[in-house]
């Protein structure tokens, strides 16, 4: 049962200043006791919708929890609610068990007031401000350690000079300050170290306003800072090989493949200084602010989380999300189900006129003097006064001109029954007036519109949309209004966006025809036809016309009449409602409405001031389950309501549940009013489904039954009858956001928000809010704007404050906070934010906030459950024969060498130096090799005997000048070319062991340098060959800088060699010799050496001439890097062995000619090519636009039947669909490009070749994929990943799929890691420890169970094999191997395996200006960086998008988004990105980000 204690008059000064002293009283430190509350109350005005509604919200002091414990049943519920990570009020000390649950502190409130006037003080009460004050207060005691984030210099709009002061504790006023310094009951020491602890959190926030590469440029207190951050760095990493893991499931590492210990070092950043200066064994740097950020992070994140939910829904998979349990205490309806309420009987009093337009002509011919409206000026002095005559001759002439004048006599623009818009503004209600009876008497449909002020007006195009629907052509105005209109050079008004062409015409009494006098307006009964349409907004920002038909305008009328006691002649004074002495507060009287049913209910005139108004105080906690709760003033958040008075006359009300079917409410129950009424709206014009669900309501009781045979509309307000019929509003549908289950009113987290100090931030008080789904559930976004002088602090402060309050006062978390520049949110007509505009801005990145916090961690509680792996199955239980768990193993192999017959001479030889000197004899002028300079003309050429005799002179110059012997290692550094080919070659014939090392580029020595010295000292090299001016670089002034330069080996310069031939050519003694080291950088940033034999070496390129069919007679156009992998080999191998031509094209010259690659395919008339993913992305950027010139110059692909992209990933299908899309124009077959796989332990394991069945493409869940699972699904399914086939597995190389922990067999269609055998694999790792134990497991692995003799190569990349449908050339059925990517590339988060590339995918998609993205973890948080192609100002767009779409679909949270310049993220000559790299430029804070952004 409700009560409604008498209301206490007005409240005096006095009287105020003891009720708010006893209301902080609570906050300030005193004994237990002081629980009390005073009530106040204020005055509140109309205003649509909401009546007067006032907030308390309270927290339970520790001291008294055994009372709160012993409260009514509303306390009980919160002792389950889920903690947030923001609640710092908790004392530690308590027991378990006995732990409070965090709520807002005792006894304080908020009142509300609304009023369309001052904007600025729309939710302001002094009151409801100290409950958020107290609110805040608990949580000073432990301070947010929320990082600050960074910003470059040029985003930062003011930076303030106190920003290392050590602040002020109070909160709110200097008096304040001294109330709580008079009454401190506690040491101030102890609060002193409160101060320093926050100070220096402050100081190490503070720092990274200005991010610049060092850290000895900035302020003295940002050296502090980073001393600070040193500290901390040191005190929380401890163990920095492994960074500490925050989230509570550990994950097993996964098999770290290539990591030679010794060259964990060699990190080739090609953008950042070098970052071995900063690291630890793991690359960790030691001290960063950005480590310090991210620790302090870290250390937020570890606080408690909410408590573990029980049950969890299928997402149409096994993905198990988290589905919000009901909390078994929540507080449930528990009333008898309510009655409909009926207003009083619309009395009906004979002399009534029976329309609106007969009541005019009534009142215009019988008393024309009597004053009908009286406008006034804004100090209340009467402006104009509109008499009933005139109004009637007004309306008079508007109605004959509309019908009359416009259009011809015989085709008239405007009909009786069409619609007409009228555009008045709404200080002219005379003039709108007119216009409106006028159209009442043309019987032609008004629909009033608010006067657009520019072309581009926030929802004016759904306006327009309506107006079109509507079939509006004319457009009645005043003449002020007409001169305002936006104008075109000719003084045309221009048509607004989206809005159908109008007529403008002008209602003044000048512009119209004065009616003849036979005319007459035919006025006839009120009937059911339109008489107005009135547009509504929609949450969404759609605009609908409700239509009201003329009886429901009479019956309006005639119910406003009998509710106020309306009388001819009575004037309602407007000085009784100013601001005066001696207001009875009696008199005011709120009401409802709504677009949809008019006037809902009215409080009633009285004249008894004995009977106050109904007054709810009900617990916020009980309305956002939709469950009214009585509380008391005291208590934990409460809303105070006020009736907005009676039904309308006439009418019958009742609420119903507000989703689902229309059931009746509980009496105890929030539900939507629905109301049965003739003065209602009827329809929404033009859309007949929206109409039945809204106007044609037929509400149930519980057994099923309507309560009534006629029609209910729902009102669009939330609320409930109370005893004696007394209806409450507590907020409107269109604000509800059901987060997690629980209710919430976008109203009242607004007037939290405007509540927190300092209360002027938001500038004038413009403040949006709304809900977005991610992830299965509504997510609350705040965008306010801020003051034009506000500082980065300032704006920080406020946002952690707005956080703690809400979470404090609705137990809510905020997902997205967003602060944007004064006057940029999309405004309404009458100036107010345009809300759904303004979501829209945010969801597609247009909204340029200037600041963001993100607290995707605090709110997203319903992610999968992290995954707990499963034991394998033994055995014993899963191999028969060749099936594992029922499947086919997953093996697969190339064609078989032995069987191939084929006329290869080459293949008498062992070595390839033998190949090479057989060729010189039996083909000497037959050219191996053609190298292309950047304007595609010949550079250089190689005969077979000019190859031969070069080597010979180079093999004499190591034995002479070098002194080297047999099997010593040689390091050749040369620019992709002819040199290095004879070098190597020259290496072979002097028995040396060439390894091919990338030359330091001049411009960027500092960074690549360190890398050709770091793989000449790894490698052993006793001697390195280069060409002159290379030899030159390596003892410059700026080599010297980089590395120590004494210790070079001997350098020898091939552009001078020595004129004779060697005693003889070295033939090594055994083919499993050395023939050569293949060293490389791996993605993760481990460089890594391989041994490859002579044996190895011959299979090699044996495999690659039968899978492409090379010949003599063919030619081969290869656009590759020549250092290491399949690009060596093709480079300087396969032409040798196979004696085809080969034309070089090095990819370093398509930066001058990015069309140099495919005019020498298109001039040499070239059937097979090899390039790489950065030479192909090249060419797709650099020559999109470029085809229709390209064709005219005569290039043509149409001979090229194999284009393979040489890579050691997964194939990038998006870019060769778009390669291949592009080109198709010039002839180049859809089929010919496809990609090769290889690894550091066999560096060709699939390449497509000539023959054989098209690579596949197939689709798989990338749920599943996490989980280890492979699922194949349709093309465009939800979650779906295209994998393409990674060429054939070439001829001699066998492949299995394992299980990377068990060393098992997998089935067909599983996933595990590629095994492989085959006689060209590498035979192990070279390192200067020569590491056992890593070389043994990665080149000679066994099987655990099944075949357990074959010794097998793990690639370290994970994939599987499937059964195709399709045949191979030998008649088999084809085996297709999918690649998926490397284990040491994948990210171990909540115990899924993610790999980056699908991560960089999904963000890359999320925005337009996101033009490359790579993300990596560091402490279990995912960093995700984005390049950013744009103004600096998109930058903070980004951070909700990429949150949110990493969320959708990787169910992963971002802990970390930095926004960065184009070119920023480091990219190897393969094209690969080096994310190790850029974790080390990160964390070193080397990257000089745009925005850093630390998501809580």
């Amino acid at each position: 049962e409700l009560h409604f204690p008498s209301l206490a008059g007005d409240i005096t000064q006095k009287g105020y200043e003891k009720k708010r002293s006893k209301l902080i009283g609570a906050y300030l430190p005193q004994p237990p006791t002081a629980n009390g509350a005073a009530v106040v109350r204020c005055r509140l005005q109309h205003s649509e919708g909401a009546p007067r509604r006032t907030f308390r919200s309270a927290h339970i002091g520790v001291c008294d929890v055994r009372e709160a414990a012993a409260r009514e049943r509303v306390a009980s519920t919160a002792g389950n609610r889920p903690l947030f990570y923001f609640r710092f009020g908790v004392d530690q000390a308590l027991p378990q068990e006995r732990r409070a649950p965090v709520t807002p502190s005792s006894a304080s409130r908020y009142h509300r007031r609304r009023s369309s006037g001052s904007r600025d003080e729309r939710y302001r009460s002094d009151v409801h401000t100290e409950a958020v004050q107290a609110a805040l207060a608990k949580h000073k005691e432990r301070k947010m350690a929320v990082p600050m984030p960074s910003k470059r210099r040029s985003l930062v709009v003011q930076t303030s000079m106190d920003a290392y002061t050590p602040p002020d504790t109070s909160s709110g006023s200097e008096d304040e300050g001294s109330v709580q310094g008079d009454s401190q009951g506690t040491p101030t020491s102890s609060q002193g170290s409160i101060n320093m602890e926050h100070w220096i959190s402050q100081a190490i926030h503070g720092s990274t306003t200005s991010t610049t590469s060092s850290s000895s440029t900035q302020s003295g207190g940002s050296g502090a800072a980073h001393r600070l951050a040193d500290v901390m760095a040191q005190t929380h990493i401890e163990n920095h090989s492994a960074p500490p893991d925050v989230t509570t499931y550990t994950s097993e590492h996964s098999i770290q493949v290539e990591r030679p210990q010794g060259s964990t070092g060699s990190r080739t950043a090609p953008k950042y200084g070098n970052a071995e200066l900063m690291e630890t064994g793991d690359g960790v740097p030691v001290s960063s602010r950005v480590s310090a950020k991210i620790q302090q992070l870290v250390n937020t994140l570890k606080r408690p989380k909410r408590p573990p939910l029980r049950e969890f829904f299928v997402d149409d998979f096994e993905e198990l999300l988290e589905v919000q349990q009901p909390d078994p205490n929540q507080p449930k309806p528990e009333g008898a189900q309510m009655l409909a309420m009926r207003g009083e009987q619309l009395g009906v009093v004979t002399n009534w006129p029976p329309s609106l337009e007969a009541a005019l002509q009534r009142w215009g011919t019988i008393s024309p003097k009597a004053p009908c409206l009286t406008t006034m000026d804004t100090n209340g002095k009467p402006l104009y006064i509109l008499t009933y005559g005139k109004l009637w001759t007004r309306s008079m002439k508007v109605a004959y001109s509309i019908l009359h004048k416009l259009g011809t006599k015989q085709e008239p623009m405007v009909r009786p029954g069409d619609r007409v818009a009228l555009v008045f503004p709404n200080n002219d209600p005379a003039a709108f007036m007119a216009a409106f009876y006028g159209c009442l008497l043309a019987e032609v449909v008004p629909v009033p519109i608010e006067v657009p002020l520019t072309r581009k007006d926030a929802g004016s195009q759904q306006i327009g949309f309506l107006l079109g629907s509507c079939g509006v052509t004319v457009a009645l105005t005043s003449d002020a209004c007409h001169k305002g209109l936006p104008k075109s050079p000719t003084g045309e008004i221009p048509q607004f966006k989206g809005w159908p062409k109008l007529l403008w015409f002008v209602t003044e009494s000048k512009h119209l025809s004065k009616p003849p006098r036979d005319w007459f307006p035919h006025i006839k009964d009120a009937n059911n036809d339109t008489a107005y349409i009135e547009y509504k907004t929609c949450k969404d920002g759609s605009v609908l016309g409700v239509t009201v038909t003329r009886t429901a305008l009479l019956t309006h009328c005639q119910a406003l009449t009998q509710a106020c006691g309306y009388t001819e002649g009575g004037v309602p004074d407007p000085d009784s409602l100013g601001p005066c002495k001696g207001l009875r507060q009696e008199v005011i009287c709120p009401c409802a409405s709504s677009p949809e049913a008019l006037t809902v209910a009215i409080r009633r005139p009285t004249d008894d001031s004995n009977q106050p108004p109904g007054r709810g105080v009900l617990s916020m906690h009980g309305l956002t389950y939709g469950v009214i709760r009585v509380d008391s003033e005291e208590k934990l958040s409460v809303l105070t309501v006020q009736d907005v008075g009676l039904v309308m006359p006439g009418a019958i009300m009742c609420s119903v549940k507000p989703d689902g079917v229309p059931q009746l409410c509980r009496t105890d129950e929030i539900g939507e009013l629905c109301v049965c009424a003739v003065a209602t709206g009827t329809s929404y014009y033009g859309l007949s489904g929206m109409t039945k669900n809204t106007f044609e309501v037929f509400p149930m009781t519980s057994s099923g039954a309507p309560i009534s045979e006629y029609p209910f509309i729902r009102t669009g307000l939330l609320g409930f009858v109370g005893p004696g019929g007394l209806v409450f509003v507590v907020g409107k549908m269109d604000g509800l956001m059901v987060v997690s289950g629980r209710r919430h009113n976008a109203d009242d987290i607004v007037a939290t928000a405007l509540a927190v100090e300092p209360m002027k931030f938001v500038y004038r008080g413009r403040i949006a809010v709304f809900s977005v789904t991610v992830l299965h559930d509504e997510r609350i976004v705040i965008v306010a704007e801020q003051r034009p002088d506000s500082t980065e602090e300032d704006s920080f402060q406020w946002m952690s404050r707005v956080l703690q309050a809400i979470d404090s006062i609705h137990q809510v978390g905020v997902y997205c906070l967003a602060l944007v520049p004064a006057n940029t949110l999309p405004k309404t007509p009458l100036g107010g934010i345009h809300l759904s505009e303004t979501k829209q801005l945010f969801l597609e990145g247009s909204l340029h906030p200037c600041n963001v916090l993100m607290c995707p961690h605090t709110c997203v509680t319903n992610l999968p459950k992290p995954r707990q792996k499963q034991p394998e199955i033994g055995p014993a239980s899963v191999m028969v024969g060749n099936l594992v768990s029922g499947k086919r193993i997953a093996q697969a192999s190339g064609r078989d060498l032995g069987q191939i017959e084929d006329n290869d001479q080459a293949r008498k030889f062992l070595f390839l130096s033998e190949v090479l000197q057989w060729r010189a004899q039996t083909t000497p002028d037959h050219v191996l090799y053609t190298l292309l300079n950047c304007r595609g003309a010949i550079a250089n050429s190689l005969t077979c005997v000019q190859l031969h005799k070069r080597a010979e002179k180079i093999a004499v110059m190591l034995m002479e000048r070098g002194h080297l012997q047999d099997g010593d290692h040689v390091a050749l550094v040369y620019p992709p070319g002819i040199d290095l080919i004879a070098a190597f070659y020259g290496c072979l014939y002097a028995g040396c062991v060439p390894i091919t090392v990338r030359p330091p580029h001049p411009q960027n020595i500092a960074t690549t340098l360190p890398t050709v010295k770091m793989i000449v000292e790894v490698s052993r090299s006793a001697c390195l060959m280069t060409t002159q001016l290379i030899c030159k670089l390596l003892r410059s002034r700026e080599a010297a800088a980089a590395v120590d330069v004494r210790t070079w080996p001997l350098i020898l310069d091939t552009d001078d060699l020595p004129k004779k031939r060697p005693a003889q050519i070295c033939k090594p003694c055994n083919p499993d010799t050395l023939a050569y080291l293949d060293f490389s950088v791996s993605t993760t940033g481990m460089l890594a050496g391989v041994k490859m034999s002579h044996a190895a070496t011959s299979a090699f390129c044996r495999s690659i001439k039968l899978q492409c069919e090379l010949y003599p007679s063919r030619e081969v156009a290869i656009c590759l890097d020549p250092y290491c992998g399949l690009g060596f080999v093709l480079w300087c191998l396969c032409s040798v062995y196979s004696g085809h031509q080969s034309i070089l094209i090095p990819p370093s010259e398509l930066e001058t000619n990015p069309a140099l690659w495919l005019l020498a395919v298109s001039q040499y008339k070239v059937r097979d090519t090899f390039c790489s993913y950065s030479v192909m992305e090249l060419c797709t950027k650099g020559l999109g636009s470029q085809t229709e010139s390209l064709k005219a110059r005569g290039l043509d692909l149409s001979r090229v039947r194999t284009c393979v992209v040489v890579a050691e990933e997964r194939p990038r299908i998006a870019l060769t669909q778009s390669f291949s899309k592009l080109f198709k124009d010039l002839g180049l077959h859809p089929r010919a490009v496809s990609t090769s796989f290889g690894c550091r332990v066999n560096l060709a394991i699939c390449l497509q070749g000539t023959s054989g069945p098209d690579p596949t493409t197939v689709y798989v869940d990338m749920r599943a994929l996490r989980h280890d699972r492979v699922r194949l699904v349709e093309r465009g399914s939800p979650h779906s990943l295209p994998l393409m086939e990674s060429g054939k597995i070439l001829p001699g190389v066998r492949i299995i799929i394992a299980n990377p922990e068990t060393k098992g067999p997998l089935g067909d269609s599983h996933l595990g890691e590629i095994w492989v055998h085959s006689a060209h694999n590498a035979s192990g790792y070279f390192t200067i420890y020569g590491d056992e134990s890593l070389q043994s497991d990665h080149f000679n692995s066994r099987l655990s169970f099944g075949d357990t003799q074959t010794i097998w190569a793990r690639t370290g990349y994970l994939g599987f094999l499937r059964r195709t449908e399709l045949t191979d050339a030998n008649g088999e059925r084809h085996d297709a191997l999918y690649v998926v990517g490397a284990l040491d590339e994948a990210m171990e988060l909540r115990g899924m395996r993610y790999h980056p590339i699908d991560i960089e995918t999904s963000v890359i998609r999320a925005h337009k200006s996101v033009t490359e993205c790579a993300v990596f973890t560091w402490t279990n948080l995912l960093v995700v960086v984005v390049e950013l192609d744009g103004s600096e100002q998109e930058a903070l767009d980004l951070v909700p998008l990429v949150t949110n779409v990493v969320l959708e679909e990787h169910y992963l949270i971002v802990g970390v988004v930095v926004v960065v310049d184009i070119g920023v993220i480091p990219i190897n000559s393969r094209g690969e990105k080096q994310r190790m790299h850029l974790r080390d430029g990160f964390l070193a804070d080397q990257l000089d980000p745009i925005y850093v952004a630390y998501n809580m």
